[in-house]
């Protein structure tokens, strides 16, 4: 067997193309989305993904609001930007970029952000929203997960999942969405404390990883035609990227998604959902 690939970069694509269209819409009603980011310090993956979201924004007709702070910015400095953006009426969302530098407390950034303004779906607020099942801006990357599965007809539905890891970005809102009564798929999450992680994969018709651990899962972990995807980014021994779920696992699986190029994608674009929606609303 030989996995078919859940393909990111096209159904990203996809996406993008109807959101030029929603987009378009807008501007005829004189409302033109703007998505802002902010950036503090030079690090070069941060720098790297924040260009790649304004070039994302770019072809989809979203205004960018970019702003960059020095490594050295206060507290005090990169809040007053957050309450700026905030007010800005020509900002229908933003993302601040993690990591700040040390010192900084990331919560109390978090927190001072505009719920509805909250392009990544990660504000406290909305967080509890989503516990409550309430509408609010969804987490880019869960969503794009699911998307993803629905894109290419991998059923939910009475599903077994395992969800590998507990951060905040995934392991914890994924499960959140995932037991919806939409998606209604039965959900064991699994972790650093987890005894036997083996056991609990060979049982799941979908396994989701967000460990960070390079290779983490192989083929005989991995019960045969099961979707597995690959959330996970870390360095090997040799300093290469590499995601959690190991190549040899296409033999096995039913679905998978290639890392890079599978659930990436899915979440740059739903941030731009995120963004678009955001907009409509205020439309009306």
């Amino acid at each position: 067997m030989t996995a078919q690939i859940l393909d990111g970069k096209a159904t990203a694509a996809a996406i993008k193309s109807d959101l030029t269209a929603r987009v378009a819409a807008l501007k005829e009603k004189g409302i033109t989305p703007g998505l802002g980011t902010v950036l503090v310090g030079e690090d070069p993956g941060s720098q790297k993904y924040v260009a790649g979201k304004h070039r994302d924004c770019a072809q989809v007709g979203i205004a960018s609001i970019q702003r960059e702070l020095p490594a050295t910015a206060t507290q005090e400095e990169i809040e007053a930007v957050v309450r700026e953006l905030n007010e800005d009426p020509d900002c229908t969302g933003y993302i601040v970029q993690l990591p700040l530098p040390k010192g900084i407390d990331e919560n109390r950034i978090l927190e001072l952000m505009d719920p509805e303004k909250d392009a990544d779906g990660l504000h406290p607020m909305n967080l509890g929203r989503l516990v409550l099942n309430e509408p609010a801006p969804l987490p880019c990357t869960p969503n794009g997960v699911l998307t993803l599965l629905r894109r290419y007809g991998v059923e939910t539905k009475g599903a077994e999942v395992v969800v590998v890891g507990r951060g905040v970005t995934i392991g914890r809102s994924m499960p959140l969405l995932l037991t919806r009564r939409s998606e209604n798929a039965t959900v064991t999450q699994c972790h650093t404390g987890t005894r036997d992680l083996a056991y609990h994969l060979k049982r799941a018709d979908i396994v989701v990883s967000a460990a960070g651990a390079p290779h983490l899962i192989r083929a005989d972990d991995i019960k045969p035609g099961a979707a597995v995807l690959d959330v996970g980014v870390s360095r090997n021994a040799e300093g290469k990227i590499v995601g959690d779920v190991h190549p040899d696992v296409a033999e096995v699986a039913g679905w998978i998604s290639p890392n890079p190029g599978g659930v990436g994608p899915m979440t740059r674009a739903q941030l731009l959902v995120n963004v678009v929606e955001a907009a409509e609303r205020r439309a009306g």
